[in-house]
């Protein structure tokens, strides 16, 4: 257990954004996906998940790793099936946000959602780099307290709306490790994640990655920052994360370049290049490939639930 509260006591944890949604029609959304790391509770209606169509009861919570691709169906009943790019560009025809704290809860064919990021030493997306697929959080009272606390404060503008908001946001990032923990969820994926995060060399390799995105970051580099030959860098870090270091280099140049897209008004060339893309077309296929969505489109929407 010692290991595990290391783990949690090194996680910087970011609150993205907080919705309670209305559903006016089914849809299914093919390939959904975003960078964030998201909790769905089911207040009514129904939502359903993955290619067996696993359903979410009322009361019941969703949590989706970020970067995981999967199918979800929100609403009973024929839905209509669209891409995660067409949903983002007709989802006020589907979704109608509520803005009135006093009715969360008890709408109609509603959820609440909360997206946000927990990344460990800064730099790696926790649950991401467990590998573990979407699941479902049942019958837990507190963390489902906690989600209304953060919707409700989200929608007030009172004094020290922010602070709240990121201490309840960390209880939930703490309340699902804790039911990961409770229920043996994802055994052998916790018990790499604790030896590889004790890893000094693996830690500076992490470290360097994220100051120098934009940068040279081949392997003969990484070995030079872990102190280990070029040959072996790759097998080393495969051997401890599960994935080969440049795959994990265009993830994070990737997941950075969302962020700029979100934040700033940058060109998508100047984006590119600031990532590490010299040759803009390249980017452009790549983050579509990678997000299922053109980089201008992305652009233009904060996250999923930005009705």
């Amino acid at each position: 257990m010692e290991d595990y509260n290391k783990i949690i006591e090194s996680l910087g944890v970011k609150f993205i954004k907080a919705r309670n949604i209305r559903i006016l029609q089914p849809i299914t959304i093919k390939n959904f996906y975003d960078v964030e790391n998201s909790i769905t509770i089911l207040y009514d209606g129904q939502v359903t998940f993955g290619e067996e169509a696993q359903r979410v009861e009322v009361g019941d919570m969703l949590f989706i790793p970020g970067g995981k691709h999967l199918t979800v169906t929100y609403g009973d009943g024929p839905s209509k099936t669209v891409s995660n790019e067409e949903f983002l560009t007709q989802r006020e025809s589907y979704f109608e946000a509520n803005r009135n704290p006093d009715k969360i809860g008890t709408l109609p064919n509603s959820f609440g959602y909360i997206s946000f990021e927990a990344k460990v030493f800064d730099s790696v997306n926790f649950f991401n780099s467990l590998d573990v697929p979407p699941f479902i959080i049942k019958a837990d009272t507190h963390l489902a307290q906690t989600i209304n606390m953060i919707l409700a404060e989200d929608m007030s503008d009172i004094a020290g709306k922010g602070r709240v908001i990121k201490i309840k946001t960390e209880e939930i990032v703490i309340e699902i490790i804790r039911y990961i923990l409770k229920n043996r969820l994802f055994v052998e994926q916790l018990v790499t994640n604790s030896t590889y995060f004790k890893d000094p060399r693996l830690i500076d390799i992490f470290a360097y990655i994220k100051d120098n995105l934009g940068g040279d970051l081949s392997n003969k580099v990484l070995a030079n920052v872990a102190n280990v030959s070029e040959d072996y860098v790759g097998q080393y870090f495969k051997m401890l994360t599960g994935i080969n270091p440049q795959d994990y280099i265009e993830y994070q140049r990737m997941e950075a370049a969302v962020g700029l897209l979100r934040t700033s008004k940058k060109s998508i060339r100047a984006i590119g290049a600031e990532v590490g893309y010299k040759d803009t077309a390249y980017f452009c296929r790549r983050f579509k490939m990678m997000f299922g969505i053109p980089a201008g489109k992305m652009r233009r929407r904060e996250s999923l639930m930005n009705v």
